[in-house]
């Protein structure tokens, strides 16, 4: 478990390390530059640079944390990567379920792959696993659907980078969205309406709703504060 500066978890925890870009919120990838920076410091865990890369090793390691953390699983890969073996993605899902004194959140732009394996009945869903799909953009909307009809018991999405507006989504049975701009040497910009946009339509749908950052060359300058107030409401669950 490593401490993270990600605002909306405490901790991560990367059983599975690497990546391949699959849409265009991957065009700057912080975990790949994190990576490649990881290999050049002599890290053993990333000898292999961004290269997709399992690290069964790590299985064993939330058996040892004691005090309660939320903890973001994979915050370096995408844990529903097709090249990852589906009895890998199973040993991941036990280690969670045997350590129910923590919440484990996944997050994948492959929903397509996701809900292939839950709707083959390949996944078992822990209480205390909790699944989100990564919207960018409008014509990626699909991947809300593709969670919507998973047996995950909290679902959330990530529209980060935000790249267009988004409008009339279908929260239905969503717990959780979370919204960011993209940060980095050449960021692509992000409207403030379009937030107040996503924004509204969490109060709608009685969702929660959490505002990240804006994001830009300077992301602490910038901040998160939208119309004068910070959001960082989190679903609220009755375990």
């Amino acid at each position: 478990m490593a401490t993270t500066k990600i605002e909306w978890t405490e901790s991560t925890w990367n059983p599975v390390t690497g990546c391949t870009k699959i849409s265009t919120g991957c065009k700057f990838c912080y975990a790949e530059v994190m990576a490649r920076r990881l290999k050049a410091m002599g890290q053993e865990k990333y000898k292999k640079g961004f290269a997709l890369t399992l690290h069964p090793d790590t299985l064993h390691e939330p058996y040892t944390w004691k005090k309660p953390k939320m903890i973001f699983v994979n915050s370096m890969s995408d844990l529903f990567h097709k090249d990852i073996p589906i009895d890998y993605i199973q040993g991941v899902f036990k280690v969670i379920k045997d350590n129910p004194q923590h919440v484990f959140q996944v997050l994948t732009k492959r929903a397509d792959v996701l809900r292939y394996y839950d709707s083959e009945g390949l996944l078992e869903w822990p209480h205390n696993l909790w699944m989100g799909v990564t919207v960018e953009n409008s014509d990626l909307v699909d991947r809300i659907e593709n969670l919507r009809n998973t047996g995950a018991r909290v679902k959330f999405l990530s529209c980060e980078p935000l790249l267009s507006s988004l409008p009339n989504m279908n929260l239905q049975n969503m717990d959780w969205v979370i919204v960011g701009g993209e940060s980095g040497r050449t960021p692509r910009s992000m409207k403030e309406e379009w937030v107040i946009d996503i924004k509204e339509q969490c109060q709608k749908a009685n969702v929660a709703f959490y505002f990240k950052q804006w994001g830009g060359t300077n992301k602490k300058k910038a901040g998160r504060i939208l119309k004068g107030q910070i959001y960082d409401d989190m679903p609220i669950l009755n375990y």
